[in-house]
Formats: C-alpha cells, sequence, structure tokens
C-alpha cells in the first residue's frame, strides 16, 4: 500500500498538466489542432527513433514492438466489431484507437522511470514503439475509414513518419550507429515535450467539454476494452511466457503489463481531432479512463510486482 501511495503522488504532475492544457484553451483560446499535427508528424516520430537508437537491439527485443503491436490489433478489430453491433454510428470508428491504443507514451514513460529505472524504461520504450506502430498504420487506417474512403486512409497513413522513423532507427542501430553526441540533448528535450503537449492537448480539447457530451455505451465498451481485456491479455501473456515458453524475462512482463494498465491513448483525442471526427466523445472518454487511471494504476501495480 505505501507503494501504490508514492506512486499516486507521482502521477500528480501529470493531472496539473491537463489542467495547464484546460486552462490553455479556456481562457487563452489556445487550439489543439496545430499542436496535434505537430505532435504526430514532428515530436512523435523523434521519440520513436531516439528510442529505437538506445536499445540494446537482438532478434526477442526488435519483436517487442511487434508482439505489442499484434495485441493491439487484436484488441482495437475485436471491440470495433463490437462497437459496430452496440454502438452502430461514426464514433465506432475510434473504438480501435480507445481500447488499442494506451497512453503508454505520454502517460506511461514517467510511471515506467519511476519503477523501472533508466535501464527498464530503455526496454519499456521499445515495448511501447508497438502502440505507436499501431496508431499510425492499423488504428489510424481504421478511424480514417469512418470518414475517408479505403484509398484516401491509406494515403493518410503512408504520410505518417512514425513507421518511417522506427526503421531507420532499426537499420543504423544495427549497424552501430550512434546519435551524436551534439543531438543528445534536443531529443532529452523532446521526451519532455512529448509528455507535457501530450496531456495539455488533452485538457485543450475538454475546454468546451459539458458532461460525458456522447453515448455511454460508448465509455463503457472503450472501459471494458482498456481496463478489463487489455490487462487480461497482458496477465495471459505473462503466465504462458513465465510458465512454458521462456522467451523474455520478468522486466519485459512487467513492462507489458505496465502499457495494458494506462489509460486510453492521448494520441486518440489528436486524431480524432485532425480526422473531426467525434472529437468531444474522443475527449471526455480519455479524460475519464485518465482519471480512473490516478486510482487504477496504483492499486495494479501494488497487486503484479
Amino acid at each position: 500500500m505505501a507503494a501504490a501511495l508514492a506512486l499516486f503522488f507521482k502521477l500528480t504532475p501529470l493531472y496539473v498538466t491537463v489542467v495547464l492544457g484546460w486552462l490553455a484553451g479556456r481562457y487563452l483560446q489556445v487550439s489543439g489542432r496545430h499542436i496535434a499535427g505537430m505532435m504526430l508528424y514532428v515530436v512523435t516520430p523523434s521519440i520513436v527513433f531516439s528510442g529505437v537508437m538506445a536499445a540494446p537491439l537482438s532478434t526477442e527485443i526488435i519483436l517487442l514492438p511487434f508482439l505489442v503491436f499484434g495485441f493491439c490489433c487484436f484488441l482495437g478489430i475485436t471491440h470495433q466489431a463490437l462497437a459496430r453491433r452496440w454502438i452502430g454510428d461514426s464514433s465506432a470508428a475510434l473504438m480501435p484507437l480507445c481500447v488499442g491504443s494506451p497512453n503508454g507514451g505520454y502517460f506511461g514513460v514517467p510511471v515506467a522511470l519511476l519503477l523501472f529505472g533508466e535501464e527498464g524504461l530503455a526496454i519499456y520504450i521499445v515495448c511501447v514503439l508497438g502502440t505507436s506502430l499501431y496508431e499510425s498504420s492499423v488504428g489510424f487506417y481504421l478511424a480514417a475509414r469512418g470518414r475517408y474512403s479505403v484509398s484516401d486512409a491509406l494515403k493518410r497513413v503512408a504520410r505518417l513518419p512514425s513507421v518511417y522513423a522506427f526503421a531507420l532507427a532499426v537499420m543504423l542501430n544495427l549497424s552501430g550507429v550512434d546519435i551524436p553526441l551534439v543531438f543528445e540533448p534536443l531529443f532529452d528535450n523532446l521526451r519532455g515535450t512529448y509528455s507535457i503537449l501530450g496531456m495539455m492537448i488533452i485538457g485543450m480539447s475538454i475546454s468546451s467539454f459539458r458532461g460525458l457530451a456522447g453515448d455511454l455505451r460508448f465509455t463503457a465498451l472503450a472501459f471494458f476494452g482498456k481496463f478489463v481485456s487489455w490487462p487480461l491479455l497482458a496477465s495471459a501473456f505473462w503466465w504462458l511466457d513465465a510458465t512454458h515458453m521462456g522467451i523474455y524475462s520478468d522486466a519485459v512482463h512487467k513492462a507489458i503489463f505496465l502499457i495494458s494498465i494506462t489509460p486510453i491513448a492521448a494520441n486518440t483525442v489528436i486524431i480524432a481531432t485532425m480526422l473531426d471526427t467525434s472529437v468531444k466523445q474522443a475527449a471526455g472518454t480519455v479524460l475519464l479512463s485518465t482519471v480512473v487511471a490516478l486510482i487504477t494504476i496504483p492499486l495494479m501495480v501494488a497487486l503484479a510486482f
């Protein structure tokens, strides 16, 4: 319980950042739309690139993002099928992002640093790359299909740079190329920007938010997928690998489990803003999941770790 309380207090700066974003949007009329584009096309690819470049790559480690990517795809696609039947409106297009995309970056990186230290953080970031790849490919495509044709959605996915940043970093890392020392402060600053702007954009998006502003069924299904289905899948993999396969270490199991219990990704709001699809519904659901995670993450970490 002491560990849970300590983690609870460590998370409070993240919520202060959300409030600051809300104040900026409410009283300074700051637009989250332009920041969303910068985050998606500039900051996120930079974080993906620097994370892969810093990781000790082996076959098992290289496959980690694709393992997490597969988990995201499975959860996103299955829950979208449920959303189409249960909800039936355009907001169902955002369900794969709400369920499949944890806030492993903006929210999870500070928590991972607290729990695992610098060494464990590198493994965690490699795992989180799987969620970034999902958001930038399958998740974005499924969300865009709610508004665009197949060809238009695929063109928008092809313009997202995170996938290319990942591939380039893997090639450079395996070739023994390092990030020049002169650029390391730049990437350190970008990591801070990633967390701060990512949380602030949630506050900006809800500056005109009143109540749930949407379908309770959407929020209920998103919460079930994110806070029940994801942890169950991560726990099942932890048990299966630890008892039968023996491929990954306990550090990897804990990293994937932490990803599974983080709230819905702030990038859901960013993508919804860019696509102009059910933005208030997305913002409200992300906000509520973030509030819930303030309580659930310390408890789940205390129980599992």
